[in-house]
Formats: C-alpha cells, structure tokens, sequence
C-alpha cells in the first residue's frame, strides 16, 4: 500500500506539473491572440521578414550608400529632399537605401528571368506640386523607373498616383495617411496603400480613449489643413461616436502647412478647457507645436503620431513629453522580447553607434530604427517580397500577387492588402510616454530605457484591427458590398 501511495503521489505531481506548463494563464494568454487581432484573422501569412536571411550590413551608410547602375530593379524615392519638409526626405531615404543595401548584398531578386541588384533614386518634390509632377514624368520617362514610392504629403501623393495611373507604373504610398487617395475618384490598379490610413488611425485612438483607458473625455482637435489633417480628424470623431459617446469636442481648428507661431490655436485650447490635444502634425509641425505649447504653460497631453521625433523630443524634455500618447504604425507591444526582432535591432542600433557619422543620421532621430522609420523601411521590404514572388516588374504580375497579400514585419506586425481597393489592414499600438527609469516595461533589453533626456514609450496597448479597419468606399465598384476586412 505504501509503494502504491508512494506511486501514485509521484505520478499526480507530474500530471500537475504538467498541467501546470499546459494550462497557465501566462502560456495561455501567450498562445491565444487577441480578438479581432491580425493574429487571430491571419493565423499564417503568405511571407515573412526573415533576420536570419540578411546581408551583411557592416558596410552601410546611408549617407554615402552603394548604388548600383545597369539593368537594375529601378526605383524612385519621391520625397522632399530640400525645402522645409526635407527631413522627411532623409527619413524615408535611410529606408530605402537600407533594404536596398541588404537586398543588393543577397545578390538581387530574380525577376524577368534574371537575377538584378536595386537601385534607388532620390526624386525631390521640394513639398511642391508643380516639382512633383516634373520629377514624377522624367522618373517614368526618362529614367525609365519600375516603381514610383512616396511620400509625405497626401497632396504629392496623389499626383504619383495619377503619373502612375498615366503611364501603367507601378506607385506605391507608404508615407500618406489619406483615405481619399483610394476612394473610388482616385483609385488606380496601379497604386497600392500599404500604409495605414487616416479612418483607421483616428478610430483606432477613439477606441482606446473609449474601451481601454476610459478616464478623459474632453477632446480639441488640431490638424494641418488639407486632406489628411482633416480627414484623420473624422476618423477620430467617428470613432468616438462608435466607441466614446460620451466624450465630448470642446474644439477644432486646422492650420496650415510649416506653420512657425502656433499662439493663436493654443490660446483658444488653453480657454477650452481640453483634457487631450488630438493632432495628426508631422515633422517640422508636430515639434513646433509640442515646443511651443510646452514654452506657454500648456501641459496638456497630446494623441499624436507623428509626434515622436527624438530630437525635438530632447529640446522638450524630460517633464515637457511625459504624458504623450503615441499611436504607432510599426512598434507592437513587446517587440522586445522578440527575439529576431531583438536580433535586427541590434544591428541596426550598433551600426548608428559605430558607423553613422555624418548628419542628420548620427543623431537621435535615427537611433532606434523604430516608430516611423521601421514602418516605411519594412514596407519596402514588404514591396520587395511581393515583387520576389512575382519573379518580374510587369505591374501586372505584382499586382496580381499583392492583392490580398500577406506579410509579417520583423517585429511581428501583420499587414494585409486588402485586394478591392489596395488598402493595407493592420493591429495599432498605442503607448504612453513615461520618465526613462519606467520604461523597462517596454523597453526591456539593456540599457531598458529609450533614451535618458526625454520620456519615450513605456506602457502599451494593442488596438486589434476589427476596431481600425480602413474606410471602404462603397461606390468603388470592386469594393461593392464588401466588409471592412473586404470579404
């Protein structure tokens, strides 16, 4: 009987154990994905990142990036590269020159039934129509380019839509939020929108101000004027129709384009009485708005997602950026515990240490390789695995094999293009801005901070895609009777 006790004692501390590693809340809830979550929707994506696929990028620099000639893979960066909205243009180009660089060192992608290197080259729209248009015709026409890619500003983004349209190009939007650029006016089958757009950014915040954090209710809206500040304003006021009913908008106004004196806004928001600050203000609007509000006294939080540009972050402070709350297009909510992701980074982070000497890219800016930075560089990863696939540049090759494409970023991130109107569905993290010494919540590798002279993303959310889904224009005739997800 003792030998029998003994026996069955052991065997139940095992079944235990075992239970134990099956069925704690810890392995479950890291196995089960959250509802309405890409992970859930997309349980096995069509292709993925690979780290462990890389080329060597110790050589890399993108301020003097090897650009190879001949019959290439040929593709033009349509950026501001001068003029006020210039930075945006080094943001983008260490993107390209980067996956260019990585690719190129793979030996190229086998297309047309031979194996060709990349080659980038820089289109200056100067932030200009008129620019845009020109450089956009001498790409097509006499460069001879595969792929038009742009760009900040959804106005230049829509004339690289119409180049493309004309002339059967391809034209990719990785940098231009408005929905407007593939509703059924502007669509073309040669445009695809792998970025994220303004209904979904705007919904996606109202749901956590309403579903998760549930504790401010009053709202002012700040936005640039001209199609995405406005447009990202109806999404975010529709989702709190949706989802915050309750909230209310004590105020609204839009401004125009590289404002320099913000007084007059912040003023009116300082008056109404305004919990949360919504602004959709990109680089060099978003830092001076920040910079400015700060200097007169006004503390209030802002919901941005453009506002986390290390620099400007630093001339504010510490105490001047606590309290922001980011909605980001590319970080995911314990992307450092990923392993690959971890990987990537690290060799990313080590070159900007030891290699990047020339400005602007040895500045804090381009540290991490995160938020906006690593959303438009595995984008263009993300173009390039469906061209690879293609195994050609013919448009109508690729196109057949993006629509309804599926891809998983380095960090996990899973991205749909959804194929009625070539608009990319994707999960939103949403952080909020804490002192360095709390944000090893996040960033939890050494040094377990972002950065010591600002507060940087500590604790996050996931706003599953069901929530966010993409405006669908009905009248576009492919998207007729389609859902969200255009099923």
């Amino acid at each position: 009987m003792k030998c029998i006790g003994k026996s069955v004692l052991i065997f139940l501390c095992i079944f235990s154990l075992f239970s134990l590693t099956i069925y704690s809340p810890s392995t479950a809830m890291a196995a089960k994905a959250i509802p309405g979550s890409m992970a859930e929707k997309v349980p096995k994506v069509n292709a993925a990142f690979d780290v462990n696929k890389m080329g060597n990028m110790s050589d890399f620099d993108p301020s003097n990036p090897i650009i190879p000639t001949g019959d290439t893979i040929k593709i033009a960066v349509v950026w501001p590269f001068s003029g006020p909205g210039a930075l945006n243009g080094e943001i983008a180009w260490i993107g390209f020159a980067w996956v260019a660089h990585d690719i190129n060192k793979r030996g190229g992608i086998w297309v047309d039934g031979k194996k060709k290197l990349i080659e980038m080259i820089k289109a200056d729209s100067m932030s200009k129509p008129d620019q845009a248009k020109k450089i956009c015709e001498r790409m097509v026409l006499q460069e001879k380019v595969n792929i038009l890619v742009g760009t900040s500003g959804s106005n230049i983004q829509k004339i690289i839509n119409e180049t493309g349209a004309t002339h059967k190009v391809l034209t990719v939007n990785i940098g231009s939020l408005a929905d407007e650029l593939n509703d059924a006016t502007n669509f073309s089958r040669y445009n695809f929108m792998s970025s994220d757009s303004t209904e979904q950014i705007g919904r996606a915040m109202a749901y956590f101000y309403g579903q998760i954090r549930k504790k401010e209710k009053k709202f002012y809206i700040l936005c640039q004027d001209y199609s995405f500040g406005h447009g990202l304003a109806e999404g975010f006021k529709t989702g709190l129709k949706e989802y915050y009913p309750e909230a209310q908008i004590v105020g609204e106004d839009y401004h125009k384009l590289f404002l320099t004196d913000f007084a007059p806004y912040l003023t009116k928001i300082k008056a109404s009485g305004a919990e949360v600050i919504y602004t959709g203000d990109w680089t060099p609007d978003a830092g001076n708005l920040l910079k400015q509000s700060r200097q007169t006294g006004i503390m209030t939080p802002f919901a941005n997602i453009f506002m986390d540009e290390p620099i400007m972050l630093h001339e504010v402070g510490v105490e001047g950026t606590k309290g922001l709350m980011h909605i980001d297009h590319y970080n995911m909510p314990n992307m450092f515990k990923n392993p690959g992701y971890v990987k990537y980074y690290s060799i990313w982070h080590k070159l900007w240490e030891t290699k990047w000497k020339t400005a602007p890219f040895n500045s804090t800016l381009f540290a991490h390789g995160t938020g906006t930075i690593g959303s438009w560089t595995q984008q263009i990863y993300w173009m390039l695995s469906v061209v690879e696939r293609a195994k050609s540049t013919d448009p109508e090759k690729v196109i057949k094999v993006w629509e309804g494409d599926t891809y998983k970023f380095v960090n996990g991130r899973i991205i749909k293009m959804r194929a009625c109107d070539h608009k990319a569905i994707q999960d939103f993290e949403i952080a909020e801005y804490v002192t360095p010494e709390q944000q090893k919540v996040y960033f939890s590798i050494p040094p377990y901070h972002w950065f010591t002279g600002a507060s940087g993303p500590g604790p996050a959310w996931l706003v599953p895609a069901a929530k966010a889904l993409p405006w669908i224009d009905q009248k576009l005739e492919r998207c007729a009777d389609k859902n969200g997800w255009g099923e």
